[in-house]
């Protein structure tokens, strides 16, 4: 403004010879009036810059000064204006975003929504939990917020590029909000809520571009809306943990990949569109029927009206059968004495296997000979409990081997350390791993190791419940994860309905892992924390969170078989020169993310022994040199066009992992670092992908084959 005044001042001293002024632009008519120009002129006015009359000089000629001074006080009234101007009128989105959060009864996490800033500078939000893209609102991410209160449907109907709303665990209650008139929505995440109601059928009719529906554990009733079935574009919808009965309408929907109805009071037949889904989907609803569950039965015909001698044969066929009935029932129990007085010695009970045989957990075990070879004991292990099994952690209740070994167990697989089953055990199911390969480990070490990764606490790794030492055998315990592994969801056998993983889930996966990792080696003072990091040895929870399995098992494995079954042993640097160093973990965990990018499975790629240096980065790398970068990643691997950018991002990590130099890698911090920095966010909800199948149909030869839950 100075720099003006003095420019002004200048040009005024040196003004040129008087003319004759321009004569006036002819006034347009009223009706053609601006009401701002009479603001303009009165500004002018006041400054002495508008003629006075026909044929008067301007002030500015008259009194060079004071017209500097007025040109002055002209550009600060000017720039006054223009700041109550653009402070008195709100964006259309701001005002809509603040009649939103008028509308709810607790909104003090929303104490920075000022209307003095715009929601949106660029692809970055001013106000917290407004989603942004190009310098416009176009969605809400207001979760753990304790909000409450009505949701103002209409006020966010108005913004032009809303896409989507989550409100995830919150304390909003009541029916459910006119969702349809948001018709361009295509992600609405209402779960952990307390809404409740019948919702009506057509609560989402003409919502065709919405794509994600999560409305679990809340509290709605009655059937589940039939618009829900007629969306075209539907690929994921979360329904679990309400109250919602009656039958489970028929799918259409060819995209939809993941389903959830779980804890649900449904009933009936499962349409044969969802038959291929797993059963967990549907786990809860006691009166569901039909696959992937109990086939349904058929209800015998309602008797017929009988009289007279028809009555009577009818009774007499009703004493019969409960006389067969007792009879039945005091047989059992003679053989349940008898039963009683055998030698009970043997500690295991014939389990259930997957439909053609039996076994047993450890068919050995026995507390005499555990007893029998008991050595002295040490200062740190009592005596009593040898032979016993042996918890590591508090939050549990406890169970003795004798329980753990009598109850039912089912098989799910045997590999090249050992067998692993899962038993139910004081309704708690439980994952027992009996190891084949520890027999060199003394029992000191062994306990002292046990004890060691009882301490390790993470969100991130599966928790050791408790241990066996047995000198022939060890057993190790914990907890069933219903969700499975990672490899199961990579390389199992899919259908149409079931997808699987998309970018999100993918991304979210290996945070996780990312994290696990880290803290392994933040923990553990061993070259190499893990040793055994892939994707059977990752279980994922039912929201798909990561839990590291089987780490830190390289101490207690005998050396032998260490070097030729784990993972650690096929990184580059022991095919080169027999040895692995801190970094070793870290070309495991690149191999394991180029698993999840490209979908295939890494043994097809990795050689064992020296001089080998066939694996899956050199085949990325190749495939990057020929420039065909986008035939690496899995077709199903469904992500959006601006998460194009990050998946090549996490590649170039994952190569980065796993460079043949370990010194070249990145340590373990920047790899969190760099992950961490990539966007979850989905704000393009256009996909891009293959609908069609990728998967393959090949089994993975597990250690422990868990992979087949």
């Amino acid at each position: 403004l100075f720099v003006l005044a003095k420019e002004t001042r200048l040009k005024i001293t040196h003004h040129p010879p008087r003319r004759n002024p321009p004569p006036p632009p002819p006034t347009p008519p009223r009706g053609q009036q601006h009401s701002s120009s009479s603001a303009v002129q009165a500004i002018y006015r006041y400054s002495g810059i508008v003629q006075m009359g026909k044929g008067a000089a301007p002030a500015a000629t008259r009194h060079p000064r004071a017209a500097a001074t007025s040109g002055l006080v002209l550009l600060l009234l000017l720039l006054l204006l223009s700041m109550v101007s653009r402070t008195s009128c709100g964006s259309p989105e701001s005002d809509a975003l603040l009649k939103f959060k008028d509308s709810l009864a607790v909104s003090e996490s929303l104490g920075n929504w000022n209307p003095s800033l715009e929601p949106c500078k660029g692809d970055k939000p001013n106000w917290v939990g407004v989603l942004c893209v190009g310098g416009t609102v176009w969605g809400l991410q207001l979760e753990h917020m304790d909000l409450a209160g009505t949701i103002n449907v209409d006020a966010l109907a108005s913004l032009p590029s809303f896409r989507t709303l989550s409100l995830m665990d919150n304390r909003f209650d009541g029916e459910l909000p006119d969702i349809k008139k948001l018709q361009k929505l295509k992600a609405l995440y209402l779960s952990n809520n307390r809404f409740s109601g019948d919702i009506p059928d057509s609560a989402f009719e003409g919502m065709g571009s919405l794509k994600r529906l999560y409305l679990a554990h809340n509290e709605f009733t009655g059937r589940i809306p039939y618009s829900v079935t007629t969306l075209p574009k539907l690929i994921d919808l979360k329904l679990e943990g309400n109250q919602f009965s009656g039958p489970i309408p028929d799918f259409k929907q060819k995209g939809l990949r993941l389903l959830n109805l779980a804890s649900n009071q449904l009933e009936g037949p499962i349409p044969e569109s969802l038959s291929r889904m797993r059963a967990n989907t549907f786990a809860g609803n006691a009166a569901l029927c039909g696959p992937p569950l109990d086939p349904c039965t058929e209800s015998p015909p309602p008797p017929a009206a009988s009289s007279g001698k028809g009555g009577y044969s009818t009774i007499i066929l009703i004493i019969l059968i409960l006389i067969a009935v007792l009879i039945a029932v005091v047989i059992i129990l003679l053989l349940g004495m008898c039963c009683r007085r055998k030698d009970m010695s043997q500690l295991g009970r014939t389990a259930s296997l997957d439909q053609r045989n039996s076994n047993r957990i450890v068919s050995t075990v026995s507390r005499d000979a555990a007893q029998s070879e008991m050595p002295e004991p040490s200062t740190h292990i009592r005596k009593a409990d040898y032979g016993k099994l042996l918890f590591v952690r508090e939050d549990i209740d406890k169970f003795d081997l004798q329980d753990l070994l009598k109850a039912s167990a089912e098989v799910l697989g045997s590999g090249t350390f050992g067998a692993s089953y899962k038993a139910v055990v004081m309704a708690q199911p439980m994952v027992v791993k009996r190891y084949r390969h520890m027999n060199n480990v003394g029992r000191e070490e062994f306990h002292e190791h046990m004890r060691r990764l009882g301490r390790l606490k993470h969100p991130n790794l599966l928790p050791l419940v408790a241990y066996y030492y047995r000198k022939e055998e060890k057993l190790l315990v914990s907890e069933y994860k219903e969700n499975g592994s990672l490899a199961s969801h990579l390389h199992g056998n899919h259908s149409i309905q079931e997808h699987g993983l998309d970018w999100l889930t993918r991304l979210k996966i290996v945070k996780g892992i990312a994290r696990g990792l880290a803290y392994l080696y933040s923990e553990l003072p061993i070259i190499v924390p893990h040793g055994h990091l892939k994707s059977s040895n990752v279980l994922l929870d039912e929201s798909f969170e990561p839990l590291l399995t089987d780490y830190a098992l390289r101490p207690v494995i005998n050396p032998e078989h260490a070097h030729k079954l784990m993972m650690a042993y096929k990184a580059p640097e022991y095919a080169q020169s027999g040895r692995t160093h801190n970094k070793t973990d870290i070309w495991c965990f690149g191999i394991l993310v180029l698993e999840i990018l490209t979908g295939k499975f890494p043994e097809n790629y990795l050689t064992q022994g020296y001089n080998s240096t066939s694996d899956l980065a050199t085949w990325v790398n190749n495939m990057v040199k020929e420039k065909k970068t986008s035939e690496v990643f899995d077709k199903e691997m469904m992500g959006t066009k601006n998460s194009k950018g990050e998946m090549i991002s996490l590649l170039k990590i994952a190569l980065s992992c796993c460079e043949e130099d370990g010194e070249m890698r990145l340590d373990i911090k920047e790899i969190v670092q760099k992950v961490e920095e990539l966007k979850e966010s989905d704000s393009d909800e256009e996909f891009f992908g293959s609908e069609t199948n990728a998967f393959s149909v090949r089994g993975t030869d597990d250690d422990f084959a868990y992979n087949r839950r």
